[in-house]
């Protein structure tokens, strides 16, 4: 005759216990570098994988100097989505694993004016020389990746010098469209998913004969200790469901 088995308190808890270290174990907070003008997709989607994962990230956003010095400098990070800029850098690059990495987003470059401004021609080449030439001022990031793009415009429609005097740098891509429709700035002149802002309007993209994508890209660090999980994120983010967010926020996902 079998005897009955007495299942204590004691026990149970330490059956929880047990369960709860094992999923601990699994479970990792990834340290996250990332473009600035990622802010608005990541930081929906960052919530949504840390559901489905058990897995917790800690984002750092900022521009691609300060990202390649975060890199070089040896402070500690698991996965990087970046301005594919980072990886013109050797020593930067030198900082992952090594192998191509993985294209996420990409977008383009657009000009802002203050809701309900008139709006100039920017369909051409010419068009957009004589619209910057003619505004008072035009905001963008200058120390970034998109910033340096910008300042390469200016320089091929050979106004460089005569914006310099114009130009209203900002410190962080969300404070380019504020610029604008405080009327702090005539025109904003940058990546056009971080121009699409309340009381602004784009005004159109650059013309295609200027008109160039940043490619935000993925990658693991090469002393990562969570590569695992580092992967899951990049694959969470080639999901359907991560490419509708980013075609939401003005991105082209891929």
């Amino acid at each position: 005759m079998n005897k009955p088995v007495r299942v204590t308190a004691a026990s149970l808890l330490g059956l929880a216990l047990i369960m709860l270290a094992m999923t601990d174990l699994h479970a990792a907070e990834l340290r996250v570098i990332a473009g600035g003008s990622t802010t608005w997709w990541l930081n929906e989607l960052g919530p949504r994988f840390e559901q489905s994962s058990g897995h917790k990230l800690a984002i750092r956003f900022d521009s691609t100097p300060n990202l390649i010095k975060h890199v070089v400098s040896g402070e500690p990070f698991d996965v990087a989505v970046v301005p594919v800029d980072v990886f013109k850098d050797a020593a930067a690059k030198a900082h992952f694993v090594a192998g191509p990495t993985t294209d996420v987003a990409r977008v383009g470059y657009g000009v802002i004016v203050r809701e309900g401004a008139p709006k100039p021609d920017v369909s051409t080449p010419d068009a957009l020389k004589k619209a910057l030439l003619e505004a008072s001022s035009a905001a963008f990031l200058p120390e970034s990746a998109a910033g340096a793009y910008v300042l390469k415009v200016f320089e091929r429609l050979d106004i460089a010098e005569t914006m310099k005097a114009k130009t209203k740098p900002q410190t962080a891509t969300g404070q380019i469209a504020k610029a604008v429709a405080s009327g702090d700035a005539e025109l904003g002149v940058f990546l056009i998913n971080v121009l699409i802002a309340p009381g602004v309007e784009l005004v159109g993209p650059l013309p295609a004969e200027l008109q160039q994508d940043l490619v935000f890209t993925a990658s693991i660090a090469a002393a990562s200790k969570q590569a695992e999980a580092a992967n899951a994120l990049i694959s969470f983010l080639l999901t359907p469901e991560a490419a509708a967010v980013i075609k939401a926020k003005g991105m082209t996902p891929g």
